[in-house]
């Protein structure tokens, strides 16, 4: 029907793209809204799960741990991201994994698959987690000079440390006014892990391998696999009385204001006098806030084939990098991109080139947008991938 009468189809899962394509458009349009098809069919047994597009993360991890809580799937920790094989075509034809074909099985898999078709429900293999992780986050607040000195050595090792263990780091703006009266812009930075053994096993690891953090058994906590996910996810607080496994199923938890979100892959360490810039931008944000997360590879990620699943950013990245600003006055919002764009230009010189790669849910339509009007659709959209941040595989 949409095709006879020229109307473009956009599809709404849970309406988690963090630039809202799933739910605007510049042209009229008609929105295929999965988010009711949420369906979750545990098989313990095989350890797979059918699931509905329209179902989150978050309801997929409930229920499994609801099911056996040595198990769960390999996802984020944004309990609001939808799952989304049965497969419906431009003629609405249902197709199975077999139908496809394994050529549009393997392309469905990777990032953007509505630009093939719309995905309905599909089947997903559970790993084994520990009954319990062990965790910290350690919070530094120092000069900026010293925060660098941390972070280059956090940049040289983390990607090498063992399967078993994740180091992640977040840089936070934080305003508060101080002793005088006068406002002022801290930078909270904080180095967060994820072990899967004991207290005593990472204590002793961090002590030999980083012990400027001074880490202890108090610092340590134990949580059960769903609890460290959503300690993560940051949509409530550790130790409140809202934390608990049910906040998995609330899809309005987690971001409320404005934000904006850029993406790249490290290769190689950045210098330390970059990393100085880099972090000094974080006062030229104004009583916003601004993030840089900074998330390791290495280890298992360099094992897989770049051609496995259309996902490449495998062997030779040493973390990936956000850029993150939010903001609560929509009369901020130029202020706000205008920051997240400097960054961005700024970041050109230390991050992947030839192609410079990006995440493809992290749309950046500031680079550039197609006219649905023009006929040289092919010919900008060429223009645009030269420019932008996307590695395109061929079978």
């Amino acid at each position: 029907m949409s095709k006879k009468i020229g109307l473009q189809i956009q599809t709404r899962n849970g309406g988690h793209d963090s630039e809202g394509m799933s739910h605007i458009s510049q042209v009229p349009f008609v929105i295929v809204d999965l988010r009711n098809m949420h369906s979750i069919k545990i098989d313990v047994h095989s350890q797979t799960t059918w699931v509905e597009a329209g179902a989150t993360i978050g309801e997929v991890y409930y229920w499994v741990n609801e099911k056996n809580e040595n198990l769960s799937l390999g996802a984020g920790y944004c309990p609001t991201i939808c799952a989304a094989g049965h497969f419906v075509n431009v003629d609405g034809k249902v197709l199975d994994r077999k139908s496809m074909g394994q050529d549009l099985f393997w392309a469905i898999r990777g990032g953007g698959r509505e630009s093939f078709r719309i995905i309905v429900a599909w089947k997903i293999r559970l790993v084994a987690v520990p009954t319990k992780s062990t965790m910290f986050s350690v919070k530094k607040i120092k000069e900026i000079h010293e925060l660098v000195k941390l972070v280059n050595k956090w940049q040289n090792i983390s990607y090498k440390y063992d399967i078993d263990l994740l180091l992640m780091t977040h840089f936070i703006t934080r305003n508060i006014t101080d002793n005088q009266g006068k406002n002022k812009t801290t930078i909270h930075t904080y180095f967060s892990l994820v072990f899967l053994g004991g207290v005593d096993s990472l204590v002793d690891l961090m002590n030999k391998s980083f012990p400027e953090f001074g880490i202890k058994k108090i610092d340590c906590k134990q949580l059960s696999w769903i609890d460290t996910i959503i300690f993560y996810s940051g949509v409530v607080n550790y130790g409140t009385d809202n934390f608990n496994n049910q906040i998995s199923l609330v899809r309005s938890a987690g971001q409320n204001g404005a934000f904006k979100i850029k993406l790249d892959y490290v290769k190689k360490p950045i210098p330390e006098s970059a990393f100085v810039k880099i972090l000094e931008k974080l006062y030229e944000e104004d009583k916003g806030v601004g993030m840089y997360a900074l998330y390791p590879y290495g280890c298992l990620m360099d094992e897989i084939s770049e051609s496995a699943i259309p996902f490449p950013h495998r062997v030779g990245i040493m973390y990936e990098l956000w850029y993150i600003c939010s903001w609560e006055k929509h009369e901020d919002k130029e202020k706000y991109l205008n920051w997240i764009r400097n960054v961005d230009n700024f970041m050109t010189p230390y991050v992947s080139q030839n192609p410079r790669l990006t995440y493809l849910n992290y749309r950046h339509l500031d680079i550039g947008i197609n006219d649905p009007k023009s006929q040289n659709n092919y010919t900008e959209a060429c223009i645009l991938g030269e420019k932008s941040l996307v590695k395109i595989l061929t079978g």
